[in-house]
């Protein structure tokens, strides 16, 4: 019970620190999620996610240069085997791509989304 109130007391400190391309995917999504909730900074278990969309049971990562280093990488792995042991469906979304075109990035962010929740409701 402590390891999950310190998870949710981090979260709440990392939803008043977004990273630049957090909050640039961040102010898109809440204003259009047609019919879909995003969570920020979300704690799960042992992880806490960049954004999360339950009706989709989607988790949405924006990943800096970081990600891309073979610590970061190996760590990354073992949470992705964790989530998806969860049944949840992880979409990695370069920094590069929010900073490019940060509308684009929330129009498909959205997409996959609406898309996932639809074939969850179908079953």
């Amino acid at each position: 019970m402590i390891e999950v109130t310190r998870k949710t007391a981090l979260a709440r400190q990392m939803r008043k620190a977004l990273t630049q391309p957090e909050w640039l995917l961040w102010e898109r999504l809440k204003s259009r999620t047609q019919g879909l909730t995003f969570k920020r900074q979300h704690a799960m278990g042992p992880y806490i996610l960049d954004f999360y969309c339950f009706k989709a049971r989607l988790v949405i990562e924006v990943d800096g240069a970081v990600h891309s280093e073979n610590a970061q990488a190996e760590k990354d792995a073992i949470r992705e085997r964790w989530l998806r042991a969860q049944g949840l469906e992880i979409y990695r979304l370069p920094a590069a791509d929010v900073y490019r075109d940060p509308d684009a990035a929330a129009d498909g962010v959205i997409l996959l989304a609406s898309e996932r929740a639809a074939l969850r409701a179908s079953k």
